[in-house]
C-alpha cells in the first residue's frame, strides 16, 4: 500500500525546509527554519502539530557514483553516505543530521535518500568525463556529477505539461537560478549536459559562490599569493559570486535596485551573472542539438522578471522571445508561459516543488 502521508525533509546549509503532503500531494503542513546543528527538536515540534507521517523523503544533494537513483536508508547507506561529506561539506552534513534525528524520534518511519545528482548520473560520458590523468580518474571518482537534479526533473515533467507535449518530444533547458545556480539540458526526459560539476561549485555566478574560475588562478593564488586551500574554499564558497563582485548583497533583487541607482559595482555584478547565464542556456541547446522550451525555476528565476528579460534578449538567434506583459505579471503567479508565441521556441515560468518530485520518488521505492 503506498504511503499517504510523506514528510518531505529537505535540510539545507542554512534553512531546513519541511513539508508533510497527502496521497494527492496536498500540502498539509509546511515549515521553514533556520539550520541548526540538532536539528531533532525542530522535527519535534513540526511532527507533534502534523498528521503522522507513513514515509519520510529526505533531500541529499551529493549521492556521488554509487546511488543513482532513490534509495531507502538503512545503516550501509547511511554509513555510505557519512563517507560523502567531503564531497558537499556545505550540503550533505545537514542532510545526514535530518536524517539521523528522524531515525531516533521515529525508527520505524520507513526514509528514503533523494539525490540531486541522481538525475545527471546517466550522462553521456563526453558530457561527465574530466580531460584529467587516467590514473587520476581510475584512483578517485573524477567525474561531472551536476546537482540540483531533484527541482530539474520535476521542472522538464512540468514543462512538457504546460507545453501540452510529451517530455519524449522536448529539448528542454532548465534553468535553476537560486542561491545555487545551474542549467540543465533535458532531452527526452534525461538530462544529457548540467553545469554543475565534481561540486555545486562549478558553472554559474551564484549568490555566494563564484561558479567556474581558471583552474590556473587557483593555483597562482597558493603559489604566488600564498593562500592555503581552506581559505580558498571559504572565498569561492562563501565570499565570490554576486556578493562578491558587488561587495554589499547576495540577492538579486538589491543589486538590480542599486543598478538601477547608479552602483557601477552591483551593476557589473549583474552583467556578469547574465553573460555567463545566456552563455550557458546557449551551451545546453548546443549540446541537445536544438531547443524546444527554456524554463525559469528557483528564487531569481521565479521573482525577478529583469533577470528573465535580460537572459531572453541575447537569444534571439536561439528563436526565444519573451513576451514582455507576461514576463512581468507571472513572477508572483502560478506557472506560466513566458514567450510571445511568435517564436517556436516556448518560455515557462515553473515554481520550485521538489518536494512533489521527492514525494514520487518515495512512493516508487516504498512501492
Amino acid at each position: 500500500m503506498p504511503p499517504r502521508h510523506i514528510l518531505v525533509v529537505n535540510a539545507g546549509s542554512s534553512t531546513l525546509k519541511l513539508r508533510l503532503l497527502d496521497a494527492g500531494d496536498a500540502l498539509e503542513a509546511d515549515a521553514e527554519l533556520p539550520a541548526a546543528e540538532d536539528p531533532r527538536p525542530a522535527l519535534e515540534e513540526f511532527l507533534a502539530g502534523a498528521p503522522e507521517p507513513d514515509a519520510a523523503g529526505h533531500r541529499v544533494v551529493h549521492g556521488g557514483s554509487e546511488y543513482v537513483a532513490a534509495t531507502r536508508v538503512d545503516h550501509d547507506v547511511e554509513a555510505h553516505l557519512e563517507a560523502l561529506r567531503e564531497l558537499a561539506p556545505l550540503h550533505n552534513p545537514p542532510a545526514l543530521a535530518a536524517i539521523h534525528a528522524l531515525a531516533r524520534l521515529r525508527p520505524e518511519l520507513p526514509a528514503v535518500a533523494c539525490f540531486d545528482t541522481a538525475f545527471h548520473a546517466g550522462l553521456p560520458a563526453a558530457a561527465a568525463t574530466y580531460a584529467l590523468p587516467e590514473a587520476w580518474r581510475r584512483r578517485w571518482p573524477l567525474r561531472r556529477f551536476g546537482f540540483h537534479g531533484l527541482s530539474h526533473a520535476y521542472v522538464a515533467q512540468r514543462t512538457a505539461e504546460l507545453c501540452a507535449r510529451p517530455a519524449a518530444d522536448l529539448r528542454i533547458v532548465s534553468a535553476h537560478l537560486g542561491g545555487g545556480a545551474s542549467l540543465a539540458a533535458v532531452g527526452g526526459g534525461r538530462s544529457v549536459d548540467t553545469t554543475m560539476g565534481f561540486t555545486p561549485l562549478e558553472g554559474l555566478v551564484m549568490a555566494t559562490r563564484s561558479g567556474s574560475v581558471d583552474p590556473g588562478l587557483i593555483l597562482w593564488l597558493e603559489r604566488r599569493g600564498g593562500l592555503d586551500a581552506a581559505e580558498i574554499e571559504t572565498a569561492l564558497e562563501a565570499e565570490s559570486g554576486l556578493v562578491g563582485l558587488s561587495g554589499t548583497s547576495s540577492r538579486m533583487g538589491d543589486l538590480l535596485a542599486a543598478s538601477r541607482n547608479g552602483d557601477e559595482r552591483a551593476g557589473l555584478a549583474v552583467d556578469v551573472y547574465v553573460h555567463r547565464l545566456r552563455a550557458g542556456i546557449a551551451a545546453m541547446a548546443a549540446a541537445l542539438e536544438g531547443l524546444d522550451a527554456l524554463a525559469f525555476t528557483g528564487g531569481v528565476g521565479e521573482h525577478e522578471p529583469e533577470v528573465r528579460s535580460l537572459a531572453c534578449r541575447g537569444l534571439g538567434f536561439l528563436d526565444v522571445e519573451l513576451d514582455g506583459t507576461a514576463n512581468e505579471r507571472a513572477s508572483a503567479g502560478a506557472d506560466a508561459i513566458l514567450d510571445s508565441g511568435r517564436k517556436r521556441v516556448r518560455v515557462v515560468l515553473v515554481h520550485a516543488r521538489e518536494d512533489l518530485e521527492i514525494a514520487a520518488q518515495v512512493r516508487a521505492v516504498l512501492q
